[in-house]
């Protein structure tokens, strides 16, 4: 369908369409639902400070301001781009206007492993806390079976929300990230209040005898908990007034993200002192230090696996679409461009990758592999993914501001960091060698890439029409009913 124009519906399908957009206009805070909610920062305030504390000690709070910057600056690019081009594509269709079909189709390939790799790790996430609530609440629940369990209804209710309706699985998002959200500031703030007058810690802003080297590599992981933020960019035909809101949310919802970060590893500090980088569960810690009722264990447990759960749904949504538009584009079979008779939306894409993720996890929980570890490594795959993703949507950026001649010197800025940054972050990944099998996963990365890229080239050789249209479709809506 036409960007210039909009024809009144003359089949079934247009009907199904035209009624599908006024169903489907989102609104701002439902936008930031779903970049808040593939952010997951509950799950990363769980563990993120305490393993940045090891290196950065008083610093942390430096790596969560500095690794905040990086992914404003990131933002920012992002941001030039959807003010202009609204589209299911994200930012394989933001990166065709600086770098053209290729560009295109691997920042395509790589925000696909991205969205992936973070919904099929976060899964994990979400059965090991959900697995642990059942047992504060008094339902013995053990062994691999009951988290194959875990798997395949969590899994398959994030799917059936996909599916259902983009609206319903922000709504499911937002209201999970906020009653999680809500649960940690409330034991963050109590325990401040608990400290009395040690609240106030000047010794975390003075950095005095600061590691710099270990602020510098506690980044790595302060950006990485930020990955997924710019999501609601793949929503921009669905999006009420999308070349504002769009752009909006993705800024504001990395600043306040930020804000949150910086405060909770601050609290962490405070309450926890060197014990930090010791602390297996740093949250449970400080509830158990300051007191809180044995009711309170069970409600933050459920809030940090609903956290892991919405950070499901969200990536699956970015997939849909982004699969969605490279099915329109020929770039993979039609039949993935099109969508549900009734929910309009990309159900046949849903449908391979929400069960893909939960495949993967139960066959690593079948050869016995701790449900976090498969957050750790899945999401490392996933990370690789975005990084190159986001590297490439800031060089498009550049070229694409000085064709249209735009005044580019806050983009120039703001590439140059953007890409030092996920340079930085993926040599720190990848040297010195970490251990097995986190030293494997950057050759699966790359093993992926290559089967990727050995698909354009048969695309680029046996159908060069396609290669022409990669990038370049930005539909009203979701169309295509069936």
């Amino acid at each position: 369908m036409s960007t210039t124009a909009r024809k009144e519906p003359a089949s079934r399908e247009g009907a199904l369409v035209d009624a599908g957009l006024r169903r489907g206009i989102m609104s701002g805070p439902e936008l930031a639902a779903q970049a808040i909610a593939n952010i997951a920062p509950s799950a990363v305030i769980a563990f993120t400070a305490a393993a940045i504390y090891v290196g950065a000690g008083n610093g942390t709070v430096l790596s969560f301001v500095l690794a905040t910057f990086v992914i404003l600056a990131v933002g920012y690019c992002v941001a030039v781009f959807a003010r202009r081009h609204a589209s299911a594509g994200s930012l394989y269709t933001y990166v065709s206007k600086g770098l053209g079909p290729f560009g295109a189709y691997l920042a395509g390939v790589t925000l696909l492993i991205g969205c992936w790799g973070i919904a099929a790790g976060s899964l994990g996430g979400s059965v090991a806390y959900f697995n642990q609530f059942l047992n504060l609440i008094g339902v013995p629940v053990e062994g691999v079976f009951t988290q194959i369990v875990l798997t395949i209804v969590l899994g398959g209710l994030a799917t059936l929300f996909t599916i259902r309706g983009i609206r319903l699985s922000a709504r499911v998002s937002l209201v999970l990230e906020l009653v999680s959200v809500t649960i940690i500031l409330v034991l963050l703030v109590l325990a401040l209040i608990w400290a009395g007058p040690a609240a106030w810690d000047p010794s975390q802003f003075t950095f005095q005898g600061v590691p710099f080297q270990g602020v510098a590599a506690g980044m790595v992981l302060g950006i990485l908990g930020f990955v997924g933020f710019s999501s609601a960019d793949a929503l921009g035909r669905e999006a009420k007034n999308p070349y504002v809101a769009i752009p909006r949310v993705i800024m504001w919802s990395a600043v306040g993200v930020g804000v949150l970060y910086v405060f909770a590893a601050y609290t962490q500090v405070v309450v926890l002192g060197t014990g930090l980088a010791t602390s297996a569960s740093p949250l449970e810690e400080i509830a158990t230090t300051i007191g809180m009722p044995e009711w309170f264990a069970p409600v933050l447990t459920f809030g940090v696996g609903a956290s892991f759960f919405a950070v499901v749904v969200s990536p699956l949504n970015v997939v849909g679409r982004i699969f969605y538009v490279m099915g329109k584009e020929g770039v993979v079979p039609a039949t993935f461009g099109r969508t549900h008779e009734r929910h309009l939306t990309p159900h046949r894409v849903l449908l391979v990758f929400g069960p893909a993720a939960v495949l993967l996890d139960v066959i690593l929980l079948a050869f016995n592999v701790n449900a976090m570890n498969i957050v750790v490594w899945v999401d490392t795959y996933g990370t690789y993914g975005y990084m190159v993703a986001y590297a490439l949507v800031a060089v498009a950026c550049v070229i694409y501001t000085r064709r249209e001649r735009m005044n580019n010197t806050l983009v120039w800025i703001c590439a140059a960091i953007a890409v030092v940054g996920m340079v930085y972050v993926f040599i720190a990944n990848v040297y010195p060698v970490p251990a097995y099998p986190l030293n494997v996963i950057p050759y699966i990365f790359l093993a992926t890439m290559i089967l990727a890229i050995a698909w354009y080239v048969h695309l680029a050789k046996n159908r060069p029409e396609v290669i022409l249209s990669i990038g370049n479709t930005e539909t009203d809506i979701l169309e295509g009913a069936g």
